[in-house]
């Protein structure tokens, strides 16, 4: 995709968060539903991703710090 925006908005469009991301619409799709990505939100008269929020997944995927795991503190989970 090559776009390079030096002030990424706060909250994006698909298509700015699929170049932000460097992924095609199909990507970001099938990794919102892997759930290595978060779902957009409805803002205005569309759907937008956060920008904060598309980096903290993208940090996790990473290994840059590992999110707390809610299945840790459920005895469902820890049996």
């Amino acid at each position: 995709m090559g776009v390079h925006v030096p002030n990424w908005p706060r909250m994006m469009k698909r298509t700015t968060a699929c170049a932000y991301l460097d992924l095609s619409a199909a990507e970001l799709e099938r990794e919102i539903a892997g759930g290595r990505l978060p779902h957009p939100i409805m803002l205005g008269n569309g759907l937008h991703w956060s920008r904060v929020e598309l980096d903290d997944y993208v940090e996790r995927l990473t290994g840059g710090h590992q999110a707390s795991d809610w299945r840790k503190a459920s005895p469902l989970y820890n049996g």
